[in-house]
């Protein structure tokens, strides 16, 4: 079995970002790490985020930084990945890619102990960067440029010391004084000697200074101050002409202001008035912003509070540190702030945001200040807040996040023509569930009945200079309608156009004047309202239109062809031509720029033909190309494609044109044009619905696209160097036109029904649109009832209180608020947030998170949900510190109350300082109200927590730690019918096929067991030789299981045909029974025979067919918020073409981080028999010559290299 992976999402959550000018414009980038890939992002002038370039590093990416040479007018990238390589990138603008400018070996690669990559400081004017290990090794480099301004970068200098755990770096600010750098460290040398653990107790962090000597080329330990224990982060103070230089230290309930020789200035930072006291603050994440003659710092806590903190200070000494509220937003891995007013926060769980600047929090606020810094007996006295509504902050647009897939289903639920993916996503309060569809999101503008059934559409200019459309034509059966866009749109009828007739096409034609094609002759409006009219000779009538700018082309019915062009403002006819039939369709390519006519006419005819003929005054209506189709085609379309060497799309291409076909099968097919002989070549076909498509020109991101109306609409572009062909999430549409006017830039004018509806694309590039449904907890598992179209959904928290408890408090504080404790809780504080919170809520739990509890409290409740509508229709809370972890749907032998619900729940679970729990509980359901609501009918105790429940034959199996027991269904509990207490450690997931059962281990992978009724014994007949940590398992057929364990690889094992047929005809079951087992487990071993690091932790897997009629491939879903297929090959051919390709391009394009591609793809395990499809996508943005060496060695073209990747793709999505 070989099988084909492909990243259908790419991961959505962010593990670092920083923001600099990387281009060399006036405007600022954000660079962000999500995981293995590296984006570059943009606001555009709208405060959209824009995704300028996405790349696959095969690597896993640990830190980022970015530095400026002094004087230089760009900033480049510093990234520490797993490669054991600092690599230095630089954003080339013209070609759209990220150009490795240095990259060098320092260590092994791996994330490991003390190899360097976790940390990444640099100095403040670029002279050199740090780069840092959890433990032990720190590495300088020294940044400089030679005679041609080019970067250099030195050998690296140690500043090593052993036993030495290091939680921050960052660079200090000495202005151009020798570059220093400071660490927080902790010496743990006394404590790895003392057995005692006095040691371990009294180890102390350090604050280190390292001083780089530029002029001895030698790193040095400068100075070292204790600190807090508590101490996490450091955040670079502005230095030289700037501030005082130095450093804030980030510790637990404090902000410590360091310096040498300067004595420490703190300040408390403020608490939550509902904070437990047992917990502390810590800060999580910091920007800095420094404006001419100011500079601030904006420190985020693990709660989500936002704090200001300003330094006053005279030369280089400090007067006082303030710490004063600012705003809260959702928890962030990183925050950016930009100059052009905006802050980028890079979410930890659930969707980015860009906020604006309102205020920059000179208001009165709560404040901390180390002038009022007051000790007491029990320590420093603390200074509480009310968190408020946003004040300083306002949010302008968001990144859907997808980060951390807890589960995930696939179904058609909806009865669209594609199953949708149902998944749960995020943690605590801001959980939600997702349904994915494949397909571009969708915003409507405007929606407008029509008098009549319309038949067709059309948007025209006045003059082709204009910017904007002026009137939007609408064909009905017996009538055109014209309308004018304004300010509104209105009917006009002074426009020149014939209304008593329907339309065939309407356009701009030459410069300035306007054409309407109606069966019975062709009206030519003048700008200045003249109207010339030619008449069709006789009785025959126009059947089919094509134009552009200066050709028209018509086709009478019978067959005869008529063209005309453009000449000094008026319609010339030029020639005749008699097709053998009627004519199905015709299209004219685009005028090439700087000619005065284009040379090709596509013909479609009922025969299953499209004829390319010229239009070429020399040889006018030869036939230049011929094609044969599968069916008689219904539409056709030119698009060209301009030649772009690497541009906006990130690709080498040349100029191109394709001619589109929709067939009346349903089939779109694409062809290439020759451009000088007009021979047609490489036709791609793909089948696109149960309706023949219609094809139109629009524009999107000012380039020429293609949208297919069949049953349902797709649009085919250029992103990044791919042609893309993507269903949009709409309904059915009849006709369209692409429509631009003042408040719709590039939109798009289409009529479905009675309707005349205006409409823009979204996020180009992605493959999923989602709908959002929030859920209250951190869901854990659902199940789909497909018969009643209903989801049930488990959610538990630790450490959080239940509603009730939560409201009771909110009461209290509001109540503490309004008698103004600290003056800022009161609900008349100022409104902000938009639609999406909720006007009367004083604080939405989405955006400040819940109240934190003792980490032995949970909540948790049992929710069934109804996704058409979004509604919840049964919520239960669990009551007495229970926590659900596990549900299945079962149908037990007594078929009294039908389909049930069961749910593993535990009691009161702990996982430090020892994992321990007060009691396991089954809960059994019944549905009631058409399985809109839940019934308990009874719970049963047991020993452990049921990780896993599922059916089997009429009964309930059940994982509770190592036994394996099965229930039935009593009056009161469930009934003990059989146990296997012998696996190794605790059961996480059960499949079950027929009598057998799969059963995964936490970390034995899979154990294969047989029931025998007969004997009412379960028997573990096979099981791993591999240790295996699973986190999700999937039953692929008989002998298969997949698995996926927490160091982010997949692998499929399979029973070996032999053993399997030996256990089924083994008649007594003595085989089994008896059969000596091996190395400490059962007598027989499943072979692998996938295996594959995916580089990220999965944790769902799903068998599905996301097209119709396509094959099925297996989904995964990931911590990062990815969604990847892994697909299998049919033919020996695609095997060899595939790992060929691969290995060409492992050679030529070496992944961007350092990391060797097999290495990383093989991380833990060799990978076995999966070609990587994401290294391959990367061939279209290869440079031409490298993509021609590539296919010469392959004996094929780059074309029919680009039809394989395409094709392969088509299959999956």
């Amino acid at each position: 079995m070989y099988l084909y992976n492909l990243t259908l999402q790419r991961p959505t959550g962010i593990i670092c970002a920083i923001n600099g000018n990387f281009s060399g414009g006036r405007g600022q980038e954000i660079v962000v790490a999500r995981g293995k890939v590296l984006d570059l992002l943009r606001p555009d002038d709208n405060g959209r985020i824009q995704t300028i370039l996405s790349v696959e590093v095969f690597g896993a990416i640990r830190s980022l930084a970015q530095f400026r040479l002094t004087g230089a007018q760009k900033d480049f990238i510093v990234v520490g990945s797993d490669s054991g390589r600092i690599v230095i990138l630089d954003y080339n603008k013209e070609k759209n890619v990220f150009d490795k400018i240095h990259q060098e070996t320092f260590g092994k690669s791996g994330c490991r102990r003390i190899v360097p990559g976790q940390y990444i400081a640099v100095d403040p004017k670029g002279r050199a960067v740090m780069i840092g290990a959890c433990e032990k090794q720190k590495l300088v480099y020294v940044l400089n440029r030679d005679t041609a301004a080019r970067l250099t970068i030195s050998s690296p200098l140690e500043a090593h010391k052993s036993h030495t755990l290091v939680f921050s770096i960052c660079g200090v600010d000495c202005g151009f004084e020798n570059p220093i750098f400071a660490a927080i460290e902790l010496d743990y040398s006394e404590a790895d000697q003392d057995s005692t653990g006095m040691a371990a107790s009294e180890a102390q962090k350090t604050l280190t200074f390292y001083e780089l000597d530029l002029g001895l080329n030698h790193v040095s330990r400068k100075w070292s101050d204790q600190v807090d224990n508590g101490a996490n982060l450091l955040v670079t103070v502005p230095g030289g002409a700037d501030g005082p230089s130095g450093v804030l230290v980030c510790a637990e309930n404090f902000v410590i202001y360091k310096n040498q020789g300067h004595p420490d200035v703190r300040a408390v930072i403020p608490w939550r008035l509902d904070l437990p006291s047992e917990r502390g603050v810590l800060i999580v994440s910091a920007a800095m912003h420094k404006l001419k003659n100011m500079f601030f710092f904006l420190l985020q806590t693990e709660y989500g509070d936002i704090f200001k903190v300003t330094l006053d200070h005279e030369g280089d000494r400090i007067s006082e540190l303030k710490i004063k509220y600012f705003d809260t937003i959702p928890v962030t891995s990183s925050m950016c702030v930009l100059k052009s007013g905006f802050l980028f926060a890079a979410s930890e769980f659930g969707n980015h945001a860009l906020y604006q600047f309102k205020a920059i929090g000179d208001d009165d606020d709560v404040e901390a200040s180390s002038a009022r810094l007051m000790e007491t007996e029990e320590g420093f006295s603390p200074v509480y807040f009310q968190p408020r509504r946003l004040k300083n902050l306002v949010r302008i647009d968001q990144v859907e996040s997808l980060m951390s897939i807890m589960d995930m289903k696939v179904s058609n639920l909806f009865e669209e023509e594609t199953p949708q993916i149902f998944t749960l996503c995020g943690r605590g309060p801001r959980s939600s569930l997702r349904i994915l569809r494949t397909g571009l999101a969708v915003s409507e503008m405007a929606v407008s009945k029509l008098p009549g059934t319309p038949s067709a559409v059309w948007t025209v200019k006045k003059n082709v200079i204009d910017e904007f459309d002026a009137y939007i034509v609408v064909s009905f059966l017996n009538a055109t309608l014209v309308l004018s866009i304004g300010e509104t749109v209105e009917e006009v009828s002074e426009s020149g156009f014939l209304d008593t007739t329907p339309s065939l096409s309407v356009s701009l034609i030459g410069d300035d004047s306007l054409m309407q094609v109606h069966p019975n002759g062709i009206r030519h409006i003048r700008e200045d309202g003249r109207i010339n009219e030619w008449r069709t000779p006789g009785k025959r009538t126009i059947d089919k239109v094509g134009s552009n700018r200066l050709q028209v082309v018509i086709a009478l019915n019978g067959g005869e062809l008529i063209y005309f062009e453009v000449d000094a403002g008026q319609l010339m006819e030029v020639e005749k031509h008699e097709m053998s039939g009627d004519v199905a369709c015709l299209d004219i390519a685009p005028v090439p720029e700087g000619r005065k006519r284009s040379r090709f006419l596509a013909v479609g005819s009922y025969d299953k033909t499209i004829r390319i003929l010229s239009l070429d005054p020399d040889d006018c209506m030869q036939t230049l190309g011929i094609q044969s189709l599968s069916s008689a085609p219904e539409s056709l379309l030119f698009l060209e494609v301009q030649a772009s060497i690497g541009g906006e799309d990130g690709a080498d291409h040349p100029a191109s044109l394709f001619l589109n076909a929709g067939l009346q099968n349903g089939v779109l097919s694409r062809t290439v044009v020759d451009m000088v002989t007009g021979l047609l070549s490489d036709t791609r076909s793909r089948f696109l619905g149960l309706r023949a498509p219609k094809l139109f020109p629009i524009i999107v991101r000012g380039k020429r696209a293609m949208l297919c109306l069949s049953s349902r609409p797709w649009l085919g572009y250029i992103h990044q160097g791919h042609f893309l062909l993507t269903p949009l999430s709409y309904e059915t549409l009849e006709f369209a036109a692409s429509f631009s006017s003042d408040q719709c830039v590039e939109g798009v004018a289409a009529v479905a029904g009675d309707a005349l509806r205006i409409f823009t694309i979204e996020r180009l590039g992605e493959t999923f649109n989602e709908t959002v449904i929030p859920l209250r907890y951190t869901p854990r598992k659902f199940v789909l009832q497909p018969k009643r179209k209903l989801l049930v959904v488990i959610e538990s928290d630790q450490g959080a209180f239940t509603a009730e408890q939560r409201e009771a408090a909110r009461k209290e504080c509001f109540e503490a608020a309004q008698a103004g404790e600290n003056g800022t809780g009161g609900a008349d504080q100022m409104e902000n947030g938009g639609e999406d919170e909720d006007k009367d809520d004083p604080l939405s739990d989405e955006h400040y998170g819940y109240p934190r509890a003792e980490s032995d409290k949970w909540a948790s409740c049992i929710r069934v949900l109804d996704p058409r509508t979004g509604n919840t229709t049964c919520l239960l809370e669990l009551q007495d510190n229970e926590a659900a972890f596990s549900v299945c749907t079962v149908n037990f032998h007594d078929k009294e109350y039908g389909t049930l619900l069961a749910v593993g729940t535990a009691k009161g679970l702990q996982f430090t300082p020892k994992r321990s729990l007060a009691a396991g509980f089954i809960h059994i359901y019944r549905f009631l109200e058409d399985g809109r609501s839940l019934e308990l009918l009874h719970k049963t105790q047991v020993e452990g927590v049921p990780l896993a429940l599922s059916q089997f034959q009429g009964r309930l199996l059940a994982g509770i730690g190592p036994v394996l027991r099965l229930y039935d269904l009593g009056k009161r509990r469930l009934l003990r019918k059989c146990e296997n207490k012998l696996f190794p450690n605790t059961i996480v997931s059960i499949q079950t096929y027929r009598d057998r059962i799969y059963v995964g281990d936490i970390q034995e992978s899979f154990h294969y067991c047989k029931y025998r009724r007969d004997e009412n014994q379960l028997y573990i007949f096979a099981d791993d030789c591999v240790p295996r940590w699973l986190t999700a398992s999937y039953h692929i057929d008989f002998d298969t299981m997949a698995g996926a364990d927490k160091f982010g690889n997949i692998y499929f094992v399979r029973l070996p045909q032999d053993v399997s047929d030996e256990i089924e005809e083994d008649p007594t079951g003595g085989r089994i029974k008896w059969e000596q087992g091996k190395l400490n487990g059962a007598p027989n071993k499943v072979e692998e025979i996938v295996q594959f690091h995916v580089g990220d932790v999965i944790s769902c897997l799903q068998k599905a067919s996301l097209i119709p009629g396509g094959g099925e491939c297996i989904l995964y879903g990931t911590v990062m918020g990815s969604i990847g297929a892994l697909h299998a090959f049919t033919s020996r051919d695609d095997v060899d073409f595939f790992s060929h390709l691969e290995m060409h391009m492992r050679q030529d394009n070496p992944p961007l981080c350092g990391r060797d591609h097999m290495a990383y793809r093989s991380a833990y395990f060799p990978v076995k028999d999966v070609i990587d499809g994401d290294l391959c996508e990367q061939y279209p943005t290869l440079p031409m010559d490298l993509q021609r060496k590539i296919a010469d060695e392959l004996d094929r073209t780059p074309g029919e290299i680009l039809k394989k990747l395409e094709e392969v793709r088509n299959k999956i999505i």
